[in-house]
């Protein structure tokens, strides 16, 4: 905390536009995701709604990834990204989409109910290079660790005041670093978490519509923060202590580069999209809000694009399964949202899991990133020939977008009718719901 006001900002404003270690990033870098969540009344159904497009690299492949609960003999140590961490005695179950060349998740949910995303952020508080835990890192940890929205936002805050967050997150010599916001759910409540170094600020969100998009939003409605919060910011004299603070405004850059504008009129356009739903949210609205590419939500442009997409639906009553939908495919506009629901018998779908490197992978050799290796997975080589063939032959493309579509409808169905009362499906089969319909995916391909 010993950084001067304009110290700070300048060095928050030079790694904000891409300069770092005398490198200016290009106007490809990766700087955009969008979370959403709808919290009854705002929902159509008695369920909290969550929904996310994670925008990566071109050409990251991420993948879908069910790791089991697990005990740990005490003293356990656990390898994260870049640091080691302490393991706690018991982790839940947790299926994750993630860049496949980390450990941690971009989003994901446990066993639990539970569901986070994060988003890239910059701050007055400047970015650190060194490696510590990515915001992907806290997330993971959060999800394997939590049984409430609450619990894991006091997971992720808890491992940040020890740990802290900075490393590169994307595969490339040239860092790119970032601190994060988090939107976490369950099947009560929302928690928009947002940080900046050490700090943080949260919101609740007990009932409606909310999202976030790549910038600072918690204003004065602050539910809970970091007890040194409005400490610092008097201290480094971006608030005079007098006024009624106001968390975005405190910490925002005062000079915001033209990607942050954008990401702010994403923003809008998001938060339109919700009011416009309000009351009648469902998992198909969400898919076709994360399916806008006029808003720039989905997003395809230059050396980035939305690289996979997740929606989940959170039941209030606790007899009735969550389904999470994940695609693990790029552009969710010519994806399929295939369901995963967390039962007996749930194994790895092997479709959607990149081959591994071990210790010669680039990301643990240092230094890091000096060369590429193929991460692409069997679902996702197969969706790449799908997406050329929509892209050369319109006619044979619209007839694959149908197929996909009415693949995606069986599933959102099967879902409507399961959570209705109207079907059931013994527990043996809940676990291997998204195996099938990644088998079916692929024949459509095939």
């Amino acid at each position: 905390m010993g950084r001067t006001r304009p110290e700070a900002e300048k060095v928050a404003v030079r790694t904000e536009l891409g300069i770092l270690e005398g490198k200016r990033m290009t106007s490809d870098t990766p700087c955009s995701c969008d979370c959403f969540v709808s919290v009854p009344p705002a929902s159509a159904i008695p369920a909290v709604i969550f929904a996310k497009n994670s925008d990566r690299p071109r050409d990251e492949v991420q993948e879908v990834v069910f790791v089991p609960a697990a005990m740990h003999p005490p003293g356990s140590r656990l390898q994260c990204t870049y640091i080691e961490v302490e393991q706690v005695s018991k982790t839940h179950a947790v299926i994750l989409s993630r860049p496949s060349w980390l450990w941690g998740a971009e989003m994901g949910a446990n066993e639990h109910g539970v569901c986070i995303g994060n988003e890239a952020v910059w701050t007055k508080e400047p970015v650190g290079e060194g490696e510590a835990l990515l915001g992907m890192d806290l997330l993971r940890l959060a999800l394997e660790r939590s049984s409430s929205a609450q619990e894991a936002l006091d997971v992720i805050t808890g491992l940040l005041e020890r740990y802290g967050q900075g490393g590169s997150c994307r595969e490339d010599p040239t860092p790119f670093c970032y601190h994060n916001t988090f939107l976490l759910a369950d099947r009560t409540e929302a928690w928009v978490l947002e940080t900046a170094g050490r700090l943080w600020a949260a919101q609740r969100i007990p009932e409606g519509a909310r999202n976030i998009s790549n910038q600072l939003s918690i204003g004065t409605d602050i539910s809970a923060e970091h007890p040194e919060l409005r400490a610092q910011a008097q201290a480094q004299g971006w608030w005079n202590g007098q006024d009624t603070f106001h968390f975005a405004q405190v910490f925002s850059l005062t000079q915001q580069p033209v990607r942050m504008e954008a990401a702010k009129a994403r923003f809008q356009v998001g938060q339109e999209l919700l009011r416009q739903q309000q009351g009648g949210i469902t998992a198909e609205v969400m898919m076709g809000i994360l399916r806008n590419k006029e808003s720039g939500i989905c997003m395809d442009s230059g050396g980035f694009r939305t690289t996979a997409s997740m929606v989940s639906i959170l039941p209030r009553d606790p007899t009735q399964p969550c389904v999470h939908f994940l695609t693990a495919t790029p552009d969710p506009s010519r994806s399929v949202f295939k369901p995963f629901i967390f039962g007996v018998g749930v194994i790895q779908t092997p479709q959607v899991l990149s081959p591994t490197f071990g210790a010669q992978d680039p990301a643990r050799t240092l230094p890091r990133f000096q060369t590429q290796v193929d991460r692409r997975h069997t679902l996702y080589q197969s969706h790449q020939t799908a997406l050329g063939l929509m892209e050369k032959n319109q006619a044979q493309g619209q007839q694959l977008w149908q197929k996909q579509q009415a693949l995606e409808q069986e599933g959102l169905e099967a879902v409507r009718r399961l959570l209705a009362g109207q079907q059931t499906l013994p527990l043996q089969e809940w676990g291997g719901l998204f195996q099938t319909f990644v088998e079916r995916e692929s024949q459509v391909y095939a």
